[in-house]
């Protein structure tokens, strides 16, 4: 992993990742800061993009895997072991990774290149816009680290990729939410013609949408819970702290509804008018993205334009700021995407 050029702040102690603290501070360790989504007791999947890229590889000849020195940390390296000759590990060098992979499309191969959300938005985006784009290749890039999925600063935290992604023609983004549905993604956005931007939960990702007997489609948002009170519209993680925070809230005899939206774009239009047009709920769209340019904007857009006014839209994201580095459980409570921060939010608004 590369390390951040980001400055510590003073609450995280005096030494570097896993150092020692100080006596008030305690220990800061790196596991801490990459710690994973899931939660104690809650089940898991070991790196289903890696597993499902390699096993559609098999009877797939055309699909390649490409990376910029980070085949561990986007789980590739589990396609790397079952295909080395179609493998190629490009170096830190996240344009020409984009190059290559754009060179492979043209002749005819199914590149699936990998590297962190931040390097490819903000550091391969004129490569990813003018090479693949605007030509409609069919690369898949695969980015790791969304959002808040790291404690390790703003190098490494890519709150603002859907934003950056969202204004590039040809582009499909999609935000998957767990284990089960990576697992049905990959053959999917294999199946589509085209270039698609993919947010990457790795290592060991939670199992949550098997329990609601969910399919992913490409360009479908799906409802996954009714509710009268509240409809909470939500992608990627946010949907299973969505479900978490629904089921603690109906402990309070709030009846929350969820619609999680993978495919941010395009948006399943039809699906998101028809369940925010139900009278009497407030909408909330909870994203693990900044709150500017994201799937709350998006929504908030299609609302508008349609003509549709729920009696109340909120939103739950990153703030437009440059977050802290630290513990990741801290600071997803601290800027409101943990299961209790929704709930406390959601019942918050209610009561005004």
């Amino acid at each position: 992993m590369r390390r951040s050029k980001y400055t510590r702040p003073a609450w995280l102690g005096e030494q570097g990742e896993g150092g020692q603290g100080t006596a008030d501070k305690p220990r800061l360790t790196t596991s801490a800061m990459i710690a994973s989504l899931a939660g104690a007791d809650q089940r898991t999947k070991p790196a289903p993009f890696g597993h499902a890229l390699a096993a559609l590889a098999e009877t797939r000849p055309e699909i390649v895997g490409l990376t910029a020195d980070l085949a561990k940390y986007t789980d590739l390296h589990v396609f790397a072991k079952a295909h080395p000759d179609r493998f190629y590990q490009m170096g830190m060098a996240e344009q020409l990774l984009i190059s290559a992979a754009a060179g492979m499309a043209r002749e005819g191969f199914m590149p699936f290149a990998t590297t962190y959300a931040v390097f490819a938005a903000r550091r391969a985006y004129d490569f990813i816009c003018m090479a693949i784009a605007e030509e409609n290749l069919n690369v898949k890039i695969v980015c790791a680290l969304p959002g808040l999925t790291t404690g390790y600063g703003p190098s490494h935290q890519a709150t603002e990729d859907v934003a950056i992604f969202r204004g590039m023609p040809n582009i499909t983004i999609i935000d998957p939410c767990d284990a089960h549905e990576i697992e049905q993604v990959v053959p999917a956005i294999a199946a589509h013609n085209g270039p698609v931007y993919m947010r990457l939960l790795r290592g060991n990702v939670p199992l949550v949408l098997d329990e609601y007997d969910y399919t992913f489609e490409l360009g479908k948002a799906k409802t996954l819970r009714g509710g009268n009170d509240v409809l909470i519209i939500s992608s990627g993680l946010m949907t299973m702290r969505a479900l978490e925070a629904a089921e603690a809230l109906s402990n309070d005899s709030v009846d929350v509804g969820v619609l999680h939206v993978p495919t941010i774009k395009p948006l399943d239009e039809a699906t998101i008018l028809n369940e925010a047009s139900r009278t009497g709920r407030m909408v909330v769209v909870a994203e693990n993205h900044t709150i500017v340019g994201g799937l709350g904007e998006a929504v908030a857009g299609l609302l508008m334009r349609s003509g549709v006014i729920p009696p109340a839209f909120r939103q739950i994201a990153l703030p437009d700021e440059f977050l802290d580095a630290g513990a990741l459980p801290t600071l997803h409570d601290r800027y409101g995407l943990s299961t209790d921060a929704i709930s406390r939010q959601v019942k918050g608004w209610l009561s005004q």
